[in-house]
């Protein structure tokens, strides 16, 4: 499975923010979006990428940027993962069904039942302006990945 193109308006969609709340393709509407795809809360290479990524989250944020974390941990999962790790990047669950908004988006790791690592950078007008796939779930793009995809969909 490829992750979605570039140019390809954003399907409909439905995730559960940390609180539970439904949070859909039209949450994104007006502002520059990056979603943040990840296999697993609390397992190593996801630790180390939201710490690296909270590293320069005021920088994203100041380019007028929202981020988010997107796995199909539950949102209680998630909740913890962001809180112990004291990362401020909001957390998305695609737990039930388990990997639809993955799987629109590309970014289903089909043999591992999991999220892919990936990365999607949604225009304003709800259009994807970049994306990455990892080659694999345990490769870690660096922060650098997450600013020329930025760079691409300007």
């Amino acid at each position: 499975m490829a992750v979605i193109a570039p140019g390809t308006a954003v399907p409909a969609f439905e995730l559960r923010t940390e609180d539970g709340v439904p949070f859909t393709n039209l949450d994104l509407e007006g502002r520059t979006t990056v979603l943040v795809f990840y296999p697993f809360a609390f397992s190593a290479v996801c630790t180390d990428q939201f710490q690296v990524y909270e590293e320069v989250v005021g920088e994203i944020r100041a380019r007028g940027v929202d981020i988010y974390g997107v796995s199909t941990d539950a949102s209680e999962a998630q909740h913890a993962f962001r809180e112990k790790l004291g990362v401020t990047i909001p957390q998305l669950s695609d737990f039930e069904p388990k990997g639809a908004a993955a799987r629109i988006f590309g970014a289903y790791f089909e043999p591992g039942g999991m999220t892919n690592r990936a990365i999607v950078v949604i225009g304003p007008d709800g259009v994807v302006k970049a994306s990455y796939l990892a080659e694999n779930p345990g490769v870690l793009p660096g922060i650098n990945v997450v600013f020329d995809l930025l760079a691409q969909g300007a």
